[in-house]
């Protein structure tokens, strides 16, 4: 029986989709915003949002687990610094994922995984608090 087995397997042996998903996840907290398809777009938010959450955390044990994670140092003072700030009295929900269609040689779905803006969070509470009120 495959309880608690989920994992993306993603046609790459492990220490290969070890490496990939660490530097995809590095390039999206690097620069906020990716291109990929959807099924590694799964796998990059949850490792990522993982690693907004350490950086919430701020502690150095936590800055140690992230680097061990993400390899890159300057990504990781970002995410302790930049996206913690942003994100702090956030409960999760740091990115999301937009579906783009189709890619033009090979017909994969692709789609973007972005972290979310920092004005991002009130404007859905705001929406939520409205819907609530109708």
């Amino acid at each position: 029986m495959r309880h608690r087995k989920k994992t993306f397997k993603i046609n790459k042996h492990g220490e290969h989709r070890k490496s990939m998903i660490a530097n995809m996840v590095c390039s999206l907290l690097k620069e906020e915003r990716i291109m990929t398809t959807p099924k590694r777009a799964k796998f990059a938010r949850s490792l990522a949002e993982k690693m907004i959450t350490l950086g919430k955390d701020g502690t150095l044990a936590a800055r140690r687990r992230a680097i061990a994670t993400m390899r890159q140092k300057d990504v990781v003072s970002k995410v302790f610094t930049d996206l913690a700030v942003r994100f702090a009295t956030r409960p999760g929900g740091y990115t999301r994922i937009i579906h783009l269609g189709q890619r033009q040689g090979d017909a994969a779905e692709m789609c973007y995984v972005e972290v979310l803006a920092a004005d991002a969070a009130p404007v859905a509470e705001e929406a939520k608090t409205e819907a609530v009120k109708a």
